[in-house]
């Protein structure tokens, strides 16, 4: 069963009880950063499609392409591209992140940004729902893997942006590095001002120079539950 969702004028299908976005997909495409040159964008692991359409809102002069290796979440990816209208800027790939070598051309793009698994097959309680375990631990592809295909895939100096979680922080850096990016820009996210970090945000860039810049914390709730401003602010310009 599918339920139609709205995020001002986009529109979302989403299955009722399988993979559902959440707010993480927003504050991933309002952390991205590019301009007049940014041609082609690739969201690895895409789901509904949200974060490439909210991309494709975002940029309009770009390309973006959707990878997504379950069949029946992609279809959905392009259900939800045509009913925004978005078929002439976002195509929807039916594949696994591991095999874009070759499919698409050699450094060819200048973003790629991803919401990928941050669990790894042996930690926590697998999710029994298979979109949901798929989306959340590492059954299909590991960040090392998919950093490695990023860097098939972007230009030199292109852009790996993506939402993960401050348990792997660590791990991640060395991937990174190990992979010839450099962390560049980093924004850790709280439930609120008395949280420890929940996920983070990262900016990544092939081939960089060794510098990073820290970013001030984003904090999602006030201490009465509701969205801080800046939250807010985030989900009223998601498609401006």
């Amino acid at each position: 069963m599918l339920t139609l969702d709205f995020i001002k004028d986009i529109k979302i299908y989403q299955r009722k009880r399988g993979y559902r976005f959440s707010i993480d997909s927003l504050l991933l495409c309002d952390f991205v950063r590019g301009g007049f040159h940014t041609k082609l964008i690739a969201d690895f692991g895409a789901g509904s499609g949200i974060i490439g359409i909210l991309l494709a809102k975002k940029f309009t002069k770009s390309g973006v392409h959707l990878v997504e290796i379950q069949e029946e979440l992609s279809a959905l990816s392009k259900r939800n591209v045509e009913i925004n209208a978005l078929d002439d800027y976002v195509t929807v790939h039916t594949r696994d992140i591991r095999t874009v070598n070759g499919y698409f051309s050699q450094n060819s793009f200048d973003i790629v940004v991803s919401n990928p698994p941050f669990r790894k097959p042996v930690s926590g309680m697998i999710c029994p729902d298979t979109e949901k375990a798929i989306a959340r631990h590492e059954l299909k592809i590991t960040f090392d893997e998919l950093v490695n295909s990023a860097f098939y895939l972007l230009k030199g100096k292109g852009k790996l942006v993506f939402i993960y979680h401050p348990s792997r922080f660590v791990e991640t850096i060395e991937i990174l590095k190990k992979n010839k990016f450099e962390p560049k820009r980093i924004r850790f996210v709280h439930s609120n001002m008395e949280t420890e970090a929940k996920m983070y945000l990262m900016e990544a860039v092939k081939e960089g120079k060794p510098e990073m810049t820290i970013e001030p914390p984003l904090f999602l709730y006030e201490t009465h539950g509701q969205y801080t401003q800046e939250v807010q602010n985030i989900i009223g310009k998601a498609i401006r």
